[in-house]
């Protein structure tokens, strides 16, 4: 039995060569770590966080939205992943669509003003070649981020060593990718296979959960992720807490810390979440990561500021442990 509702016949879509496509950014955006004369004093105290965390083998979890990829953040993250002071990241789509552009072309990020008043958004030959990794990575029982980081290492693409997958990949860090169908340009491709999406973003849901298992006196850290980050961590530690509690003996996973670091203009205690009446109060990572958590014994840390400036403070802070 099929559908009794009409599907858009993808056949007639006509997709260009990134050759055509004008890029805003390109490799020359991303970084060598530079250290900050100035650091906010929470990320001195994450950073002091993620040291013990590391010392305990508890989760070291790092999530992240695209603009952390946009914004030339790579190699301080490489650099803590090095250090071991992230050992698990966890991304949406944007991520991956990006960070294989980087790998495969040095650019990445078209005008979406441009190309969506002439229906061309999105729709780049080799973009679309994700749809295949991905595909073939399910099949093979990988998550979607391991199968795109071990396709752009195994491939050595021509920017590979900027490539947060390709590095997570080599350290045996999962890098979770968490699709929203529908969400990313990929899925408007003739090639996109929405059963090998979502089973290997489900995979990597699950890798991301299974992490989290170990949070107890650890950190998790939230830059720039509105919906996605708070959402998976929430019902992942709501996972964990009920296989700890249900656990012979019981476990608990109350004590760690968590950090948000975004643009929102929050108060200075974050500790109570705003009333429903303040449109704050519909910000996930304020009410989720900050305040309902971490109310049985964990630590929450708000910073405001640009990824450009808040990473390399954490990375500043680390380096002087």
């Amino acid at each position: 039995m099929s559908s009794k509702y009409t599907q858009f016949d993808r056949s007639r879509l006509k997709v260009l060569p990134l050759a055509e496509r004008r890029s805003l950014i390109d490799t020359g955006l991303i970084e060598a770590p530079t250290m900050c004369a100035e650091v906010h004093p929470s990320l001195r105290i994450v950073a002091e966080e993620l040291a013990a965390a590391r010392k305990k083998n508890s989760a070291r979890v790092l999530m992240i939205g695209a603009h952390v990829i946009r914004s030339g953040m790579q190699r301080y993250l490489f650099d803590l992943m090095e250090k071991g002071l992230i050992n698990c990241i966890a991304v949406n789509g944007a991520c991956a669509i990006h960070d294989f552009e980087f790998a495969l072309l040095g650019q990445t990020t078209e005008c979406v003003a441009t190309y969506i008043s002439n229906g061309q958004f999105g729709l780049w030959q080799e973009t679309g070649q994700l749809n295949d990794i991905i595909s073939k990575g399910n099949a093979q029982g990988l998550g979607f981020g391991e199968a795109v980081g071990k396709y752009i290492s195994e491939n050595n693409l021509p920017h590979a060593e900027i490539s947060l997958f390709a590095k997570a990949y080599e350290l045996g860090i999962p890098v979770t990718v968490h699709a929203g169908i529908g969400y990313d340009i990929i899925h408007e491709h003739p090639n996109c296979n929405g059963a090998a999406v979502g089973e290997a973003s489900y995979r990597d849901f699950l890798i991301f959960a299974a992490q989290l298992e170990q949070l107890e006196y650890g950190v998790v850290m939230n830059f720039g992720s509105a919906v996605m980050a708070p959402e998976i961590y929430l019902k992942a530690l709501a996972m964990v807490r009920n296989a700890a509690a249900n656990a012979t003996p019981k476990r608990s996973i109350r004590n760690f810390t968590t950090l948000v670091c975004d643009l929102h203009d929050l108060p200075e205690n974050v500790g109570n979440e705003a009333p429903k009446s303040d449109a704050q109060y519909y910000f996930r990572p304020w009410k989720t990561m900050l305040v309902r958590t971490v109310a049985d014994g964990g630590k929450s840390y708000y910073v405001r500021g640009f990824h450009a400036r808040t990473i390399p403070q954490l990375w500043s802070a680390a380096s002087n442990l």
